[in-house]
């Protein structure tokens, strides 16, 4: 069969649709080659492309996005077991012919009954038991073919089974066939004639005969391998040996060949599609992260955390606050030799600083006020594992000289102790300042910062990467949605439009916190422009467009005659502008360029 899509949940369930053109549409219009026809489906929500011998899974960018494996994708290169959600149904891609039980499942198909290989009226002679007992024991022992050949597991197996049949059956030359990998094993090189082996599948029966060929007798039989009741591959014998010819006995012989044989090829299809799924695993399960987009800058960050992640080197990683620092510093570790071990993250900006250093180093008992016991801080928390320092610029320069000590022996002396302790762990840290200026200006020591900067890894904001803000969205809406137990659909493109058009000085913190007010706030099964906070709005085309509505209109307007009289006033002093009005500096200068004032503001 094709690849296809098998439908797990929804209104289609159990419905089973082949991939049998260059490009499948899915969505909730009736043009669609897959109609879905449920409202959180978008019209035209998402196509399968054909490339090659692969599928690409393409989002319209529609509302509702399209998710794979709980990830929202605008493109997905679709694996084998994929789970494809749209709306609200599941979708399971099945690459190759398998049953979709058995996806992730790792168990044999069922045996066959054994009165349809061996016919009551035909009972088996001693030779021929023993011949099958032979047989029987020698292809049951796919492991060790498995780790003695260099060959793949069915293959070599069906070689062995071939070599063992000729051994019993006085047959020249042999095939087996099998239909949906279109090839053969033979022994020697042997094709099987085409009409006589349309005859054993259709009929799913043994067919035993002889004809002339090429001017000489030929005595041959062919037996159906099946499996849950289809045919999948033919056994084929012949010879031209009239001494020897094929005759009944030799016939039921290889049907209960072929009822064993069946068994252990399907055993050992299943072992190698086992073997491939597992290369996948590991290959896709070598890379681990929570970090959310398909954009360039953020597929730079993965690259650089695959490289570093294994080496245990010391990571400075920078970027503004809400970036994903601390996930990039998990990927780091759960990618690392260290992932079994503890990862165990202190925001230095958190506390003061005699608490701080009680939390990093630990203390002993009566060493200050309030110890009343023995302590063990964050290294000793750490220990094999990953430290994350956050925030490490707000560090007071006492802690910057004991933490250097660390980096350089791996020891340190808890609070009140005098006994040194060596740790064994990775040190990763992280700031939202300009680390370079914040050792000029003295905050941070350079012997310090030049310990920690081994690798940097710079997270981009998310205004560098647009393209991630509707999966992000999408990705937040879900998971609000699901946790707060309201339905969610997806974010409606006027909203989108908003989000794609606002700055996000928060980042992608600032973005999960707004879909959160959104899912929160909302009344429809889709975020709309007015669920999101008024600054994302305000600076959206949307604001300004007739659809708006008048309320948005003229708020936008009297906000802008504001702000422009302020200024006026002021004299174009932001500060004083920002004094007249109650407001902070920098929230008037974003206010400004929300509202997209600057030309204004510098004539005023």
């Amino acid at each position: 069969m094709p690849p296809r899509l098998i439908a797990l949940d929804g209104p289609l369930k159990g419905a089973v649709f082949p991939l049998d053109e260059d490009e499948i549409t899915i969505g909730r219009d009736q043009s669609n080659r897959l109609v879905i026809g449920e409202d959180s489906v978008s019209p035209h929500h998402c196509r399968i492309r054909r490339e090659g011998d692969d599928f690409r899974l393409i989002d319209l960018e529609g509302p509702c996005g399209t998710f794979v494996n709980n990830v929202p994708v605008r493109e997905h290169l679709m694996e084998q077991a994929d789970q494809v959600e749209i709306g609200n149904s599941q979708f399971l891609f099945l690459r190759r012919d398998d049953d979709p039980k058995s996806a992730g499942v790792l168990e044999p198909p069922a045996a066959q009954p054994a009165a349809r290989i061996l016919p009551k009226e035909s009972p088996l002679g001693a030779r021929e038991l023993s011949a099958l007992m032979r047989i029987s024991m020698g292809i049951h022992s796919i492991q060790a073919l498995y780790s003695s050949s260099n060959l793949p597991v069915q293959e070599a197996l069906e070689r062995q089974l071939l070599e063992l049949i000729t051994e019993v059956v006085p047959a020249e030359r042999g095939a087996i066939f099998l239909l949906d990998e279109g090839r053969s094993a033979a022994i020697p090189a042997v094709e099987i004639p085409r009409d006589l082996l349309d005859r054993v599948v259709r009929g799913a029966s043994p067919v035993l005969g002889s004809e002339t060929r090429a001017a000489a007798r030929c005595w041959f039989l062919a037996v159906p391998l099946v499996t849950s009741g289809k045919v999948f591959g033919v056994i084929y014998l012949d010879t031209r040996n009239p001494a020897a010819p094929l005759d009944d006995s030799h016939l039921l012989l290889m049907t209960a060949i072929a009822g064993i044989g069946a068994m252990a090829l399907e055993n050992a299809r299943y072992v190698e599609w086992l073997e491939v799924e597992n290369r996948r695993l590991r290959t896709e399960g070598s890379f681990q992260h929570n970090l959310i987009g398909e954009s360039s800058a953020l597929r730079k960050v993965c690259e650089v955390i695959a490289r570093v992640a294994p080496t245990g080197s010391t990571v400075l990683i920078c970027g503004e606050s809400g970036t994903g620092k601390e996930l990039a510093a998990r990927a780091i570790h759960l990618n690392s030799p260290r992932a079994a071990k503890p990862f165990v993250a202190i925001n230095c900006a958190a506390l003061a600083p005699t608490l701080l250093e009680s939390e990093l180093f630990g203390h002993e008992k009566g060493s200050f006020t309030g110890a009343i016991a023995q302590k063990r801080g964050k290294l000793e928390s750490a220990e094999g594992g990953t430290l994350f320092l956050d925030e490490v610029t707000e560090l007071p320069p006492p802690l910057q000289v004991k933490l250097l000590r660390v980096l350089q022996e791996r020891e340190f002396e808890r609070v009140g102790g005098g006994r040194s302790i060596k740790v064994d762990l990775r040190v990763l840290a992280s700031t939202n300042r300009d680390a370079e200026e914040a050792v000029r200006s003295g905050v941070l020591r350079a012997d310090l910062y030049h310990r920690l900067n081994v690798v940097m890894l710079e997270m981009p904001p998310l205004r560098d990467r647009r393209q991630d803000i509707p999966l992000l969205a999408s990705y937040f809406a879900a998971q609000c949605g699901k946790r707060m137990k309201r339905i969610i659909r997806g974010v409606s493109p006027e909203a989108r439009s908003c989000l794609l058009h606002y700055d996000w000085p928060g980042n992608v913190r600032e973005l999960e916190n707004a879909i959160e007010r959104a899912v929160v706030l909302g009344s429809s099964d889709f975020i709309l422009p007015e669920d999101l906070p008024e600054a994302v709005w305000e600076n959206s085309p949307a604001a300004a467009a007739p659809a708006a509505g008048r309320y948005h209109q003229e708020l936008a307007g009297a906000k802008k005659k504001l702000l422009l009289e302020a200024l006026d006033q002021a004299g174009g002093s932001y500060t004083e502008a920002a004094k007249l009005l109650g407001l902070h500096p920098n929230y008037l200068h974003r206010l400004v360029r929300n509202l997209k004032l600057k030309a204004a503001s510098k004539g005023a």
